[in-house]
């Protein structure tokens, strides 16, 4: 493969050699694949090590002294000193599930089934993922607290006066997500983290930076919050992995998630002694060869080097935006706002699940519908977008064939 060196990195001139998946067109059709908020593709040495494991020492972790076990849990393990680095956290606040919506079930369960009462209060937004409404509605009928969110003002932004006026004494959690998966708007977590431990510090925060953690660095000591949660299969890894760290002073405190092998001490039937921190977090045998996946796709994306990643995606989704905004009839939502590698739009007079069947006739993949995000949806006075989400092997070639295919579609149905 081709390479250049950049800041003492080695930056490969095409991203997209090194997804076998877009490089695959035996029919001869090129994929125009931009439908990577939803998940990515996945580059060859996160499939060559999951297969790797799986053909030459594949083996149960934790528990087995032989070589294979021995050489597989050193693999896992080392996942969670890579998923620390790269945020910024100790090994030690790092759990292991199997997306982000479980990492938020997690906290929901663990954490907030033992610190919400009836009386309380929590603070989310109208840009929330469901993965980030629906766990507290129900934890909101078993104790009783209060769900307030939010608003969002004219350009899909948060209105942060508005938020300021939320946090009263009452409230014990104010959760939120770092980029919105529907539009791209990018929110100030620093200071909404800020506003909330100023007004006061017992104020836990969480922060869902699924998309986050992908388009941007998150730093988790900097930002100041207490749960940061993302999914693997969003950054390059496989499906069946997420993340939740959680600040330690926090997470000692948490009762378990789940009960079974793994996460104990000692068990009999007058009790059981729970293993300390992390560990206890993940009950039973984890998704070993996924963890080890992930890992590798964190290497991936560290040897490209992130601020090449960025730039690299900055100006993709720059020519996106001002290639969408010469198409006719075309709304894109959220233009006026700070947004990164997310763009939802329609065609007036469209709908746009008409318009996606055009793409994909087309080989070019978005996303059509409310993108979990219903409540956000209503507020913009649609049913559903259409969007186009771009990743580091996104190029201008397919952009092009984006917006002559957008264009082809508008001569269809109008």
């Amino acid at each position: 493969m081709s390479s250049v060196l950049l800041n003492n990195k080695i930056v490969n001139k095409s991203y997209k050699k090194d997804f076998p998946s877009l490089c695959h067109n035996s029919d001869g059709a090129v994929i125009t694949y931009l439908d990577s908020a939803s998940s990515s593709q996945k580059p060859a040495p996160v499939i060559d090590i999951m297969t790797r494991t799986q053909r030459t020492h594949y083996a149960n972790i934790h528990r087995g002294l032989y070589s294979w076990s021995q050489e597989t849990t050193n693999l896992y393990e080392g996942t969670r000193c890579k998923v620390a680095a790269f945020i910024g956290g100790d090994k030690s606040e790092v759990v292991f599930t199997k997306n982000a919506t479980e990492s938020i079930n997690l906290i929901a369960s663990s954490w907030g089934a033992d610190n919400l009462k009836a009386d309380d209060e929590i603070i989310l937004t109208e840009m929330e993922h469901h993965a980030n409404i629906v766990p507290w509605q129900l934890l909101q009928k078993r104790l009783g607290f209060k769900i307030k969110t939010i608003p969002v003002n004219d350009d899909l932004q948060l209105d942060l006066d508005a938020y300021k006026s939320l946090l009263s004494p009452q409230v014990k959690l104010v959760s939120f997500v770092d980029i919105c998966n529907a539009t791209g708007v990018i929110n100030p977590s620093s200071q909404i983290i800020e506003i909330a431990k100023k007004y006061n510090p017992s104020i836990k925060v969480l922060l869902d930076a699924t998309q986050g953690v992908i388009h941007r660095l998150i730093h988790v000591r900097k930002l100041g919050a207490d749960f940061v949660v993302f999914t693997g299969h969003k950054l390059y890894g496989p499906t069946g992995v997420g993340v939740v760290w959680v600040n330690r002073d926090v997470l000692m405190a948490m009762s378990p998630y789940q009960g079974g092998g793994d996460m104990i001490d000692n068990v009999a039937f007058e009790g059981t002694i729970f293993k300390e921190g992390v560990e206890r977090f993940e009950a039973g045998t984890p998704a070993i060869i996924e963890v080890i996946g992930l890992g590798e796709a964190i290497d991936y994306i560290t040897n490209i080097g992130r601020e090449n990643i960025f730039k690299h995606e900055k100006e993709v989704f720059m020519y996106l935006n001002d290639r969408l905004r010469e198409i006719g009839s075309l709304v894109l939502y959220a233009d006026k706002a700070e947004r990164t590698a997310i763009a939802s739009f329609n065609i007036e007079d469209c709908h746009p699940s008409d318009v996606a069947m055009i793409l994909d006739n087309d080989n070019v993949y978005t996303r059509t519908g409310h993108h979990c995000c219903m409540p956000l949806m209503k507020i913009m006075g649609v049913e559903a977008t259409i969007r186009a989400s771009i990743g580091l092997y996104t190029d201008k070639d397919d952009i092009d064939r984006l917006c002559e295919a957008l264009g082809k579609a508008k001569r269809m149905l109008l």
